[in-house]
């Protein structure tokens, strides 16, 4: 494959849709999406798997349909992974060194970070994500990058994101039956604040709110570090079923409803106004008012914003998050809901966009808050990409031939020498948590380093 160009596919795997995903980066390294699609999700429930026919189904269309947009033919995928059962911890680990005068070298920080892999976990449950957020040596706290220094004792504060590993198994296994390799899991709320935050933000203090349909991801970040993060296990799909229940109609009549008749705030409106739907079996039409259908969203947006309210004080952050809150995610939409949050918050609300990295380029359907975390996929990608220089399985159909031939022969040879075989082009695996540590230390002392020069 050519080296000027590098592909990186993704797919979120949402309760209400399925979006397969493929970009570069252009000369000013920015990403270009070269192909988007997506496909109703009837198998995934509240971000957790359920239907592994219906999800590899869904899966397998999106990716025919954007590999024939894009021309690009891939197999190495980034996807992300959300859900009632993720929740996360804090801890702190620590290293007594041997050599006090001895510099602190990178082997030391991954080893550290690599003994928290291993902290006990409930039974069915697995470490999805161990993040760094500020080293100690020799107890002298808040220091952002050990390397270099000199002391007895190395220390850290982890925030630790802990998911059940039967949810996991069957986002890999559905990954597989579509032909596909698994090249990561990343907790998909990390995903869209790559897409939608900005360094600013994420160093003055601000809560980052994925209304999907399913759930509602959080994340909170300060100093430029993630200090929490949650899954709620309600999304724009309850919000859907109040409707339906509430007016007694059809379930899609009421999504469309949601959509471009709903508003967040019922007192503003319009009294006056009524939408007619269309009767069940050829029943009389019902006429709903504007203000009901305002009503029914505002009380269960309202139950949703309490949960975020709580989440964010549990972060011990809440007075710290001077740039506020970003919601994204297809629920963002919701007409009026940033009035909503910013008068039940407190708070500066805005819409997020994942425009943030994007070539201007590219198509505007892209830059919508619901492909928020398909974006922020494709980045995580490209960050794995420029640690380890090593390339992924897609190129367009050529290339792609060309590279997958010799791996697929390496693969099936048991007696190929080892220092041909990458780990990651090992059937079915998932990136190694070695280089995963090794990913998260790279890009957390590049962002020091940065700033230093």
């Amino acid at each position: 494959m050519s080296k000027k160009e590098q592909y990186v596919a993704a797919i979120d795997i949402g309760t209400t849709k399925i979006v397969a995903i493929v970009g570069k980066k252009n000369e000013n390294g920015k990403i270009e999406i070269l192909g988007i699609s997506k496909a109703p999700s009837t198998g995934v429930r509240r971000g957790v798997v359920q239907n592994i026919e219906e999800t590899v189904n869904a899966i397998q269309a999106t990716v025919d349909d954007v590999q024939k947009l894009s021309g690009i033919v891939f197999s190495d995928v980034f996807v992300g992974i959300a859900g009632q059962h993720i929740r996360s911890i804090k801890t702190r680990g620590s290293k007594m060194r041997d050599n006090f005068d001895d510099e602190i070298k990178k082997d030391e920080v991954f080893r550290l970070i690599e003994d928290m892999y291993k902290i006990h976990v409930e039974m069915g449950e697995e470490i999805i994500h161990v993040i760094p957020q500020v080293f100690i040596i020799d107890n002298e706290p808040g220091i952002k990058n050990p390397i270099g220094i000199c002391g007895h004792q190395l220390e850290a504060n982890f925030h630790i994101v802990i998911g059940r590993v039967a949810a996991a198994k069957n986002i890999e296994r559905c990954i597989q039956r579509a032909d596909l390799n698994l090249k990561d899991l990343v907790l998909e709320p990390l995903a869209s604040s790559d897409a939608v935050l900005t360094e600013d933000e994420k160093e003055a203090g601000v809560v980052l709110v994925d209304i999907g349909g399913g759930t509602t991801d959080l994340a909170v970040y300060y100093d430029n570090i993630i200090r929490h993060t949650a899954v709620i296990p309600f999304g724009g799909n309850v919000i859907t079923k109040d409707i339906k229940e509430g007016c007694a109609i059809l379930e899609r009549h009421a999504e469309q409803l949601k959509i471009q008749y709903g508003s967040a705030l019922r007192d503003i409106a319009p009294e006056d106004k009524v939408v007619a739907i269309p009767g069940i079996s050829g029943r009389n039409p019902k006429e709903i008012s504007f203000r009901s259908l305002a009503g029914i969203i505002q009380w269960r947006m309202e139950e949703i914003i309490d949960i975020v309210n709580f989440e964010i004080q549990n972060s011990g952050y809440a007075d710290k998050l001077a740039a506020g809150m970003v919601i994204t995610g297809g629920g963002a939409m919701l007409k009026h809901l940033t009035q909503l949050m910013n008068f039940k918050t407190a708070m500066d609300v805005r819409i997020g966009y994942p425009n943030e990295h994007l070539a201007g380029n590219g198509r505007d359907e892209i830059k919508q808050p619901m492909y928020a975390t398909a974006v922020g996929l494709i980045i995580r990608g490209f960050e794995h990409l420029e640690t380890y220089k090593k390339s992924f399985e897609a190129g367009t159909k050529e290339d792609y031939i060309k590279v997958k031939k010799p791996v697929v022969q390496k693969v099936e040879n048991p007696v190929a020498e080892e220092q041909e075989v990458e780990p990651d082009n090992l059937p079915n695996d998932k990136v190694p948590i070695t280089e995963k540590i090794k990913l998260m230390i790279s890009k957390m002392f590049e962002v020091e380093e940065q700033k230093i020069n």
